[in-house]
């Protein structure tokens, strides 16, 4: 959880200091800083939203295992299962149905 919480605080950091900056100088507006400084903010923020995914799946062993389970071609051997004959369950039909 360490890894995940220093990687949002870096990736959330940028776009806290730009709205920091632009909140704090009254005379700068978002058009005087530049497209190009909010824009790469915005992108390190939402690489934290896309990376966020993989981490878990790498380094977290619960959430690795469920993630491997999912895959087609990784399915286990299939157990088969065991059949009821049909005239064991005919003759206990016919026992039912003589009782009544």
């Amino acid at each position: 959880m360490i890894l995940v919480s220093t990687f949002y605080a870096v990736c959330d950091m940028p776009m806290n200091i730009y709205y920091l900056i632009l909140s704090t100088n009254v005379n700068v507006t978002l058009y005087e800083t530049g497209y190009y400084g909010y824009y790469a903010a915005m992108f390190i923020s939402f690489l934290y939203i896309c990376a966020n995914p993989f981490i878990y799946a790498t380094k977290f062993d619960p959430v690795k295992r469920i993630l491997l389970s999912l895959i087609p071609f990784k399915k286990t051997a299939v157990q088969p299962i065991l059949s009821v004959e049909m005239s064991a369950s005919s003759t206990a039909t016919r026992t039912a149905l003589s009782r009544k």
